[in-house]
């Protein structure tokens, strides 16, 4: 099983302690094993410090980001061999390459955690595109 992230990139840190709660009950409960998070912002931030702790007490887990561009010497240095570049995603214009990555990223996962606090936006966008996928989304900001 495999879940992915979407969430405002000026999410507050206060929602690490129900981040933490519901990425166990996903590990523990539902058998999701293989994380996939983007980064932008700190939600995508909040998420992989919480995983990485986690990987620690579950071995089993992978985290990997997965990277919109090609990774610089910050990225390589702050995820090290944790991130893939999506195939396929060298063809896309820049511009549009994180909306193709989030939609990459939806279509790998079954479970989807989010923090939306507003109907608009790209986070509230992903949302949308992963119910109409028919995911199993859990918006961390309504439980």
């Amino acid at each position: 099983m495999t879940c992915t992230f979407f969430g405002h990139r000026d999410c507050p840190d206060s929602i690490k302690p129900k981040l933490r709660e519901t990425l166990v009950h996903l590990i523990t409960e539902k058998e999701v094993q293989r994380f996939l998070v983007g980064n932008q912002g700190n939600f995508d931030a909040l998420v992989y410090s919480v995983l990485c702790e986690l990987r620690n007490i579950y071995p089993h887990i992978t985290v990997t980001v997965v990277l919109a561009y090609m990774p610089n010497e910050e990225i390589a240095n702050k995820y090290g061999s944790d991130t893939i570049l999506p195939e396929g995603i060298e063809a896309v214009p820049k511009r549009y390459a994180i909306s193709w990555r989030n939609k990459w990223m939806i279509d790998q996962s079954e479970y989807v955690v989010t923090y939306v606090t507003r109907s608009f936006g790209g986070a509230a966008k992903f949302v949308e595109r992963a119910f109409s996928k028919g995911k199993t989304v859990l918006n961390i900001f309504s439980q």
